[in-house]
């Protein structure tokens, strides 16, 4: 990648590699800029937003900033003559800006969105039109493993019947042999959600796998993984590096997923609890579990927070608690239950810097003071910020 590379760091200056949906998409706010001036606007914001509770480390930049998303999803409409265009939303608006290249989603799923969109017509399958309530298709997401290269492919719809399905899948995989599985969503609600509740699978096993420090993850539609699979892996080694872990120490896993950070914990302490809301993601997790041999790692689909409250109410105590929630950060009820808990230590993965900032106001009133802070590009030309922060109680050295 090393190419890609020094193409990322010039961007700036090669009018070549400027993107042409910039303005409309609204996605990539540094897109034009320089990587270096990036990076250097994103350290400088979360100093100042840290600057309360803790001086932030040197900021983690990314060594592959161009085409890193392993997830990439595309909604698909219609344009003039009823042509098929596929892209994403314009910025606050329903409409459609069509994408033919994205400069930070993978180039495989790029091509394959591609191909889907030449495919449709000749199979008289008509994207969903959500204002006259007519076609099929609404979405495709689209997810490759970074280390294994397994992808899958989900159409989302909005009836269970798609004709020709045969067919289809048969086409789509003489252009694209490397596709692992193909998998039908229904979405027939009016909603914002990409993804329905039912889901059918056409081609394949239903999930891909990828790995992540050493360890095999099962990947499905709708399951939580993080989109940048090397910054993750060094996000997650300095996690445990902040967290200090001992051979008896038992940890929750919050907001735990796939089970990612909790398997490749595991080995290194006495015994882990995940807790995910996410029901799919709970049964990924213990399958993960098994297909690495890890048996100190329990799963429980619940809510983080209540989980956290039934565990204090009922006099519970644990080490540690890492955690790693939506991008509205935690809730009072979370926070509630951590400090009556009182771990000696809370190690805080945060992709939003606002709502972490609030959470450490909160956890500081709380008993708890802020160890050490660093800020990783996880999402390169957004303005995304992925931070990891260490708390102790306030009496620890």
């Amino acid at each position: 990648m090393e190419d890609k590379n020094k193409i990322a760091m010039k961007r700036g200056d090669n009018n070549d590699f400027k993107c042409a949906h910039a303005k409309k998409c609204g996605s990539c706010k540094y897109i034009n800029s320089t990587y270096e001036s990036q990076c250097k606007a994103k350290e400088e914001y979360l100093t100042r937003l840290l600057k309360p509770f803790v001086t932030p480390e040197p900021f983690i930049k990314c060594v592959e900033p161009m085409f890193y998303r392993n997830k990439v999803h595309a909604v698909f409409g219609e344009g003039k003559g009823r042509t098929v265009i596929a892209g994403t939303y314009e910025e606050g608006t329903h409409r459609i800006v069509p994408i033919d290249k994205c400069l930070i989603e993978n180039e495989k799923a790029d091509e394959i969105l591609g191909t889907i969109k030449e495919l449709l017509p000749s199979f008289k399958i008509r994207p969903y039109d959500e204002d006259k309530g007519t076609g099929l298709l609404r979405h495709v997401l689209i997810r490759r493993g970074y280390r294994t290269g397994e992808i899958l492919v989900v159409l989302v719809i909005v009836d269970p019947v798609f004709p020709s399905k045969n067919n289809f899948v048969k086409a789509l995989l003489k252009k694209h042999p490397e596709i692992s599985t193909i998998v039908l969503n229904i979405n027939d609600k009016k909603t914002g959600m990409v993804l329905g509740e039912r889901q059918k699978v056409i081609y394949g096993k239903g999930y891909i796998t990828d790995e992540l420090l050493g360890k095999r993850f099962s990947i499905g539609a709708g399951t939580f993984y993080q989109i940048n699979s090397l910054q993750c892996e060094k996000l997650y080694l300095k996690a445990f590096e902040f967290l200090k872990p001992k051979k008896q120490d038992v940890v929750i896993d919050a907001y735990c997923g796939i089970g990612t950070i909790g398997i490749c914990l595991a080995s290194k302490v006495k015994e882990v609890y995940g807790v995910e809301l996410n029901e799919e993601s709970v049964k990924n997790a213990g399958k993960n579990a098994k297909a690495n041999n890890v048996t100190n790692v329990k799963f429980y689909a619940n809510d983080a927070g209540r989980f956290m409250t039934d565990l204090a109410v009922k006099g519970k105590t644990v080490d540690a608690v890492i955690t790693d929630p939506p991008r509205s950060g935690l809730t009072k009820e979370f926070k509630d239950a951590i400090i009556k808990m009182a771990p000696q230590k809370l190690v805080y993965i945060s992709c939003n810097p606002v709502t972490l900032a609030a959470d450490l106001k909160d956890l500081k009133k709380g008993g708890y003071s802020v160890k050490r802070a660093v800020g990783f590009d996880m999402f390169p030309w957004t303005d995304g910020i992925e931070t990891c922060a260490l708390l102790t109680k306030a009496s620890e050295a």
